[in-house]
């Protein structure tokens, strides 16, 4: 359903021709309604990066940090933080697409039908956020994950329809080169190093706890798929600016093609570094450290206290070196099969790394948590 007074079929012209761009990444993410500016056409993005922007800024300010360490009643602040952010973004986003529409002459000229759909857009941005909320509180698996899920696989439709009408070489290799990458993605998204843990005993008042051994699970790929959507979005800018500004278009898309190898190199180089920012942002060998030595725990043959953080700052290192690589290698290895293997440009919707990345990602987290609550009712589960 489009917003007010809008021309759906007006909106879909202007995204024929916006390849790259970011209207391209957003539309993907809201599951084609930005190209129809629907109800929802700006999809569940300006939660996902509310969130995003929060945890970036746990590590800059202390207040933030501290709220981390409180525990629930910390991460519900920061959870209404979120909430309230992404209200803001999201009325950001409406009037920045919506006066973007209305300077091409796409949208209704008088400002009472401007901020109608201003209006429109940002609620129905707040209401996906609510289901996602409702559906992570009271269904299983992550209600944000599974709407972007949902929005993903909408889109891939379009690129089974195209694969079926294709030529006789993308008809045979397209599943095969579909299928390696998935069990590529699912081998490194499960690869994880094992650091063991030992606890001594302790005497809390007038018992003895009993020591123990388990272990820390650091994995390849710990950032997800954010350094991805974050080398997306920055490497879609130039594209974007040409929309706004119609003098740059010839030396942008002489530069900026997505499917050159400057472009691509350039993307997987920011992938890559990306990776590493985004990591030592989720995981602090220094606090993890120091937790370890709070409740007893330590690594065999490793000295408590700052030789702990050098271990795991070492460790985690040489895991993230390969899974920056491989993150970069999902994103720009089907671009390159694409272009010189003769498949059509629609088939880089249905094999694009960000897709793949999130859907598999996230069926593989519903997957273990279904399995979480059927063995919590002491039913088998169907992952062995």
């Amino acid at each position: 359903m489009p917003a007010p007074g809008v021309d759906s079929n007006k909106i879909k012209e202007q995204f024929g021709g916006s390849g790259g761009t970011v209207l391209n990444l957003l539309n993907m993410f809201s599951g084609g309604a930005l190209a129809k500016f629907s109800l929802f056409a700006l999809g569940i993005m300006p939660y996902i990066t509310a969130s995003i922007i929060l945890q970036l800024l746990t590590v800059a300010v202390p207040k933030l940090e501290q709220l981390q360490q409180e525990g629930e009643a910390g991460y519900a602040k920061i959870n209404q933080y979120t909430r309230y952010s992404t209200v803001a973004l999201s009325a950001i986003q409406a009037i920045g697409w919506t006066y973007l529409f209305h300077a091409k002459g796409l949208l209704p000229g008088n400002f009472g039908r401007f901020m109608l759909i201003v209006f429109t857009l940002t609620a129905g941005s707040v209401l996906l956020m609510w289901m996602g909320e409702l559906i992570t509180k009271r269904g299983i698996g992550n209600g944000i994950s599974l709407l972007v899920f949902a929005s993903i696989i909408d889109g891939l439709i379009g690129g089974l329809k195209v694969w079926i009408n294709g030529g006789t070489n993308e008809k045979l290799f397209f599943p095969l080169l579909v299928l390696a990458v998935i069990v590529a993605v699912v081998f490194v998204q499960e690869g994880q190093r094992k650091i063991p843990i030992q606890y001594a005993k302790r005497v809390i008042g007038n018992r003895m706890t009993q020591g123990g051994s388990t272990y820390l699970p650091l994995r390849v790929n710990m950032a997800g798929v954010i350094p991805v959507i974050f080398a997306a979005a920055i490497m879609s800018f130039p594209p974007t600016i040409a929309l706004f500004f119609p003098s740059t278009t010839t030396f942008i898309n002489k530069n900026f093609q997505a499917t050159s190898l400057p472009y691509l190199a350039i993307e997987a180089l920011l992938i890559m570094a990306f990776t590493f920012f985004y990591t030592a942002v989720q995981f602090n060998p220094l606090q993890q450290s120091d937790n370890l030595r709070k409740h007893g725990g330590y690594i065999p043959g490793i000295r408590p206290g700052p030789p702990t953080a050098q271990y795991l700052d070492r460790v985690l290192t040489r895991l993230t070196l390969p899974g920056s690589i491989f993150l970069a290698l999902v994103a720009v290895f089907p671009v390159i099969v694409i272009k010189y293997f003769g498949f059509s440009q629609s088939s880089r919707r249905a094999l694009g790394g960000t897709s793949i990345l999130i859907v598999v990602g996230v069926a593989l987290d519903t997957m273990r948590q279904m399995e979480s609550q059927m063995m919590m009712r002491n039913y088998e589960g169907f992952l062995k």
